[in-house]
């Protein structure tokens, strides 16, 4: 790839606002005209392609992208929001609760164009938050270890499986960090929504010993290697790239119902180049920059058939729920019942000493 890697892997002991990794795309500082600063949860890997091609069509214009946690690129966001200093240019997260919270505290700039205006109503809100991408919360499932006729296929059979005292899958059972992870927190609480499953599956994670620790990444490769059997949560994109290169990961998209994420993108008021990050926002939407995410993976594509690939995930319409972009995401980061919920999880899961994204 033609991006330049800067940083990799710093750790968050030395630095609490530290970037997980930064690329430039573009001109080199001396030849750049303008810059444009993202702080983006999305791994540059995955979103690398999408940037290089932008940047293609923008001479003299310098991409700087800040690989951060969720919950960082909030926390980078809110404080100059409040005392009116700078931040990045253009915010996208995956943590959509967050990002709807800088909308509703006015810390964001209104955009509108033909392509924000054809995206579908649970997409956007007020002209400022924008839905990029299509990303199921899946399970993943070590294809080796777990038995054919004991891979689940939704909730109720992941609650069954773990329900004998005798379980196979004590211990071998993975998900977000909710409390370090900005994402993890919105597709716990989601999930806690659903009356019908949720108690019975914090109950059996709690029989079973399941862990919650970082990221999607990290426990996917994790299932890979058979530490963990079953991972619950991830996000789509991930979890189907991987699959592309990995016969030992197998991918299900829940049948009772399917979370279905769209990553948020905002331009903050305190941005010193937004019209170069509205700019990126259309192209995203362009049908160019739909097409470089469906081959990133981070519009996942949906089949009603048997086929199960490395392109496609078996999923019911019905079964799928957008979450939608409006206030009601609001709800969970009530600073009483984010403690109530965290208390919950830490009280019903293993907690492993690592992070979280």
């Amino acid at each position: 790839m033609r991006y330049v890697l800067l940083v990799t892997a710093l750790l968050w002991a030395f630095a609490s606002h530290a970037q997980e990794a930064t690329a430039l795309f573009g001109p080199d500082t001396k030849a750049a005209r303008e810059t444009l600063v993202i702080h983006g949860s999305t791994d540059i890997e995955a979103f690398a392609p999408i940037l290089e091609a932008f940047a293609a069509t923008a001479p003299g214009l310098r991409l700087v992208y800040e690989q951060r946690a969720s919950n960082e690129i909030y926390a980078l966001a809110a404080e100059p929001c409040k005392t009116g200093g700078r931040t990045a240019d253009l915010l996208i997260s995956s943590s959509i609760d967050q990002q709807i919270k800088l909308v509703n505290d006015g810390c964001a700039a209104a955009h509108v164009s033909p392509m924000t205006e054809a995206l579908p109503a649970w997409a956007k809100w007020r002209n400022e938050i924008f839905g990029l991408t299509s990303e199921p919360a899946v399970m993943v499932y070590n294809r080796n270890l777990v038995p054919p006729d004991q891979v689940p296929r939704s909730r109720f059979d992941l609650i069954d499986l773990l329900r004998p005292a005798d379980t196979a899958y004590a211990g071998r059972v993975a998900t977000y960090d909710i409390e370090k992870s900005g994402l993890g927190y919105l597709f716990a609480f989601a999930d806690a929504q659903q009356a019908t499953t949720f108690g019975r599956l914090i109950e059996a994670f709690g029989r079973s010993k399941a862990v919650a620790t970082c990221c999607s990444a990290e426990i996917i490769d994790a299932v890979a290697e058979g530490r963990y059997l079953i991972g619950y949560n991830l996000l789509g994109s991930y979890a189907l790239a991987r699959a592309a290169k990995d016969d030992r990961i197998g991918v299900v998209a829940p049948s009772d119902y399917t979370l279905l994420l769209s990553r948020a993108a905002l331009v903050p008021k305190g941005a010193a180049n937004p019209d170069a990050a509205k700019r990126l926002i259309d192209f995203v939407l362009s049908d160019r920059g739909r097409t470089l995410l469906i081959e990133a993976a981070l519009i996942v594509q949906f089949s009603d058939g048997a086929r199960e690939d490395a392109a496609t995930i078996q999923a019911l319409s019905s079964a799928l729920r957008p979450m939608a972009f409006s206030p009601a995401l609001l709800v969970g980061l009530d600073r009483q019942k984010r403690k109530l919920f965290f208390d919950l999880w830490r009280s019903n899961l293993r907690i492993a000493e690592d992070g979280g994204r």
